[in-house]
This record gives C-alpha cells, structure tokens and sequence, in this order.
C-alpha cells in the first residue's frame, strides 16, 4: 500500500500507439488540470515508450505541468507486465494522490494490474469526477479533498460516488468523451522528468513480432450531426430510414445498443454507456426510449430531437424539440422536407 501523499501529484496516464496520442489521454488532461486546480498540486502526464519523447510538447500544451517520461526499447510496444512494472515503480516513487487512465482496451487492462500491485482501489468507467470531503459517521471522522469517483451503477438505473480515503493512489478509469477536449495553448511547455527504465526480455510475457490495428469504419466523435436509432426502428431494412436521413444532413448513423443486439447495425455505430460518447451540434433520436445507459453517451449534445410514438419516452425529457409520432411518417417527411429545401 501506497502511504497517503496529500501533496502527491494528479496523473494522467498518457497512453500512445505508434507515436500518437490517444484522444482519451487529451480529454482527460482537461479533467486533470481542473482537479490539480482545486488541490494546488502540478499535474503530471506519464508517458511510456520508446522515442517518444516528441509527445512532451504536445502534453504540454494540452495542460500537463510535468511530463514523466520512460523510454525503452522493450516499451515500444503495450504489454500488460512491461508498462505495470514500470508505473508501479513510478508511483512507489514518485507517490501520487491520483492517477486517471481512459478506459481503452490498455487503459482497462493496465489499471487494474497497477491496483492489485499497490493495494489500492480502483472505479473502472467513470463518466465524472470532482474533489469534495466524506464524512466517516461511524468514527466522526471528515476526510478531506477526495476524488469523487462518479459512474452508472446497477446496469444505469443509479448514479454512484465511489471514493477512496484510506488506500492511494486514487485511480479510476474514464470513458472517452465524457471530458471535453482541453484547447491547446501552444505558449504553454512542461517540465520532462526523465525516468531510468530498468527491464530485460524476461520481464515481458510475449514478443510482439508485428502490431495490426484495423481502422473505426465511422468516427462518431467527429459527427456534427447524428441521427441514433433504436429498437423501436423495428428491423434492419427499416433502418435505412435512419441511414437516409443522416446522409440528408450530412451526418452520420448511430444506434443504441439494443438495435446493435438486433442486428440493425454494426457495433462502430453504437452510442451509450457501453458504447462512444458523443457531443454533436444536433442529435436526433429515432425509436429510442431514452433508457440512462444511452443518455449518457449523447446527453452533451448542443440540440437533441427526439421522434417517439411514446408520448412518456424518458428520451423526451432531455430533447429540447419533441416530435410524437411514428417514425415511419415522420422521417420521410423530414428527408423530403430537407431535399426540398436544398
């Protein structure tokens, strides 16, 4: 177990492929920045690899203070035992008070590895977070300046707080987009902490002899306009409609995940809790009940309309224009109405 550092620095594990950051690893320098704000300690990016040095500017400019960077050969490549060895021994050194990772495939898989290490814990798939105090009723005991670990729980129905005051670092693993991309301030350098890295061939499972990646068919992220549909579209030849109406606004596809169980579409285009998060200048929601787990994934968008034979559709109660009816009318109207016009 870690000993308390109330002093410690927040770090964002600043995670890279290939020399590239991932988007996750940005947004969550914004998150960072704000919570070392409010303790008054630097925010620190830690950043594994090999020749990677490159990337400090560029984690500067997006908030880091401090980058502490490790490079080495044998860290060219992501492997759950290289990077664990090298982060635990960076917090036994360096002793944090938090540590964020997103909630990528790495980032899942590396987090809770460096947890059962250092004995601390770990909330996986945070959608916020903030400091605040707890009170321990039990022991009249005020802990102060906690990271409030916020997430869905229950399968969506509730919003939980999880904190940590007893076993640090704080870690938690957030989901890409809940944070918003931080501006970069190109005036704005960081200090290079340069790190010994000590591993031999011996301290990796596996030699990865070459690395394939296929490429996301949509980037969602990206999408200015999306049009979601979900289960109430009733069929893969009906959502065509959905298909059409976005190509009209020049927008991309989405779906809940119940329509992806049902075949309508494939996973690429999911948006929710268990899919991507998004923040379009407009989101139109065909078919969709409006459950917790998909709020959460498009509840940032600029302007949200929502197409529902349900007038009781929780999807309603977030959508700032209501169109109550069948989509099977509706969409068709809109798409003509669109062409039209243009």
């Amino acid at each position: 177990m870690i000993e308390v550092n109330k002093q410690g620095q927040v770090w964002v594990f600043a995670e890279q492929h290939k020399g590239k950051l991932e988007d996750t690893s940005l947004e969550l320098l914004s998150k960072g920045r704000e919570l070392a704000d409010t303790l008054n300690v630097p925010l620190a990016a830690v950043l594994l690899g090999d020749n990677v040095s490159d990337l400090c500017l560029q984690l500067g400019h997006y908030g880091a203070d401090k980058v502490i960077l490790a490079e080495h050969p044998l860290l060219e490549h992501y492997q759950t035992s290289s990077y664990s060895k090298v982060i635990d021994d960076l917090i036994a050194k360096h002793k944090p008070q938090i540590v964020l990772y997103g909630a990528t495939p790495a980032g899942r898989d590396l987090a809770p590895r460096i947890a059962s290490a250092v004995k601390a814990g770990l909330t996986a798939d945070c959608t916020d977070l903030q400091i605040g105090n707890h009170e321990v009723k039990k022991t009249n005991t005020t802990y102060e300046n906690l990271l409030l670990q916020i997430r869905p729980a229950f399968g969506g129905n509730i919003i939980a707080t999880i904190i940590n005051y007893d076993r640090w670092p704080q870690m938690a693993t957030v989901r890409e987009g809940v944070m918003p991309m931080p501006e970069p301030d190109a005036t704005r350098k960081a200090e290079v902490i340069k790190e010994t890295v000590h591993l031999t061939q011996t301290d990796l499972a596996i030699e990865i002899l070459a690395e394939h990646m296929e490429a996301k068919k949509v980037d969602l992220k990206a999408s200015r306009v999306i049009v979601a549909g979900g289960a109430g579209v009733g069929s893969a030849d009906n959502f065509k409609k959905i298909w059409d109406l976005a190509h009209c606004l020049g927008g991309s596809p989405g779906a809940t995940r119940a329509a992806v169980d049902l075949g309508f579409i494939n996973h690429d285009h999911q948006i929710g809790q268990t899919g991507t998060t998004v923040r379009p200048s407009l989101y139109i929601a065909v078919g969709i009940s409006g459950a917790i787990q998909h709020q959460a994934g498009m509840i940032g968008s600029q302007k949200i309309i929502a197409i529902n034979n349900d007038p009781k559709a929780p999807i309603f109660d977030v959508a700032h224009y209501k169109i109550v009816g069948d989509l099977n009318d509706v969409v068709p109207m809109m798409i003509k109405a669109i062409k039209e016009k243009v």
